[in-house]
């Protein structure tokens, strides 16, 4: 994932966002095979990665994260 946010905000409160509200709405679909996957009862590890990429073009960043996909 690719974000783009200010630098007043933490990390931790971002990553915290996110996962909180992409909880809410996966389980407001109720998508039953989601309930195999739970980590005790939470949809999303307690973990995270963050990395950082200034001053590289979003266009090579964007590029790079796509190409993760791909197996090797």
């Amino acid at each position: 994932m690719l974000v783009n946010y200010p630098p007043k905000v933490a990390v931790l409160s971002l990553v915290n966002s996110l996962k909180g509200i992409s909880s809410r709405m996966i389980r407001q679909k109720q998508y039953p095979s989601i309930g195999k996957k739970l980590w005790g009862g939470a949809l999303w590890s307690p973990s995270y990665f963050a990395g950082s990429c200034g001053g590289a073009p979003i266009e090579i960043v964007r590029q790079y994260i796509e190409q993760q996909k791909a197996p090797h």
